[in-house]
């Protein structure tokens, strides 16, 4: 199943993208103002051109795991999303504490935004914990 893993943030939305098997992450391409309509309409392609069977937002829990202003704006893009989607992909969202810290310790590694190496290692936890 290829998943898209997306770290919201309203001015950009990093993205990462699993190989069919959902062995291999790939930071991909991030995606400027993602809750406009032209963001909006540039994620609803990439489900569509990358055959995409489901979506993971990264949700933006206080280090003590409390929601906070982000966490209810990204919960609110999640669920537009949904919408968009029809119900036919399904939008789920994934702790992502300390991914962008992990992201900032791959600078160079890959060529794609910092944001997009944050959902790379988002959809890297979030398939880790599917194979337990």
């Amino acid at each position: 199943m290829r998943v898209l893993a997306l770290d919201y943030g309203s001015a950009r939305c990093g993205c990462a993208l699993s190989d069919p098997t959902g062995t291999i992450v790939t930071p991909i391409e991030m995606v400027q103002r993602p809750a406009s309509k032209r963001g909006i309409a540039r994620l609803l392609e990439l489900v569509r051109e990358r055959e995409v069977e489901r979506v993971i937002v990264g949700l933006p829990l206080s280090l003590g795991g409390a929601d906070t202003a982000q966490t209810r704006e990204t919960r609110a893009f999640a669920d537009q999303l949904s919408q968009r989607l029809g119900g036919e992909i399904p939008v789920e969202m994934h702790d992502e504490r300390f991914t962008t810290r992990l992201a900032q310790r791959m600078e160079g590694t890959f060529t794609t935004s910092e944001d997009s190496r944050a959902a790379a290692h988002l959809l890297e936890s979030w398939l880790a914990a599917q194979s337990r």
